[in-house]
């Protein structure tokens, strides 16, 4: 089982990244072959680091929405009770109890 699992991964390696197998093959100039090879290297790497960026940026983009609209559920909370129960914001400090 595992011999097959290693098989397979070094089959995949190869189709990939070495130009002898994969498709890029069929292009004659072996100088063209391995620059195709590095435009497409060059453009997974870009694209897997954006995408990281993306997921990290958007955690945080996440976290900040998450406190304004707690800030505004706050706020809304407030205005509810003060219109409600305006008792609620009295100051009894100082006050006896007559």
């Amino acid at each position: 089982m595992f011999k097959k699992i290693l098989s397979f991964v070094v089959f995949l390696w190869n189709f990939v990244f070495n130009h002898e197998v994969s498709p890029l093959r069929n292009i004659p100039d072996v100088a063209v072959r391995h620059y195709i090879l590095q435009i497409l290297g060059i453009m997974w790497a870009i694209s897997f680091s954006l995408a990281i960026g993306s997921y990290t940026i958007f955690a945080v983009s996440v976290l900040g929405h998450v406190i304004l609209i707690a800030a505004v559920a706050i706020t809304v909370a407030t205005w509810t009770a003060a219109k409600a129960k305006p008792e609620l914001f009295s100051n009894r400090m100082g006050q006896g109890k007559d």
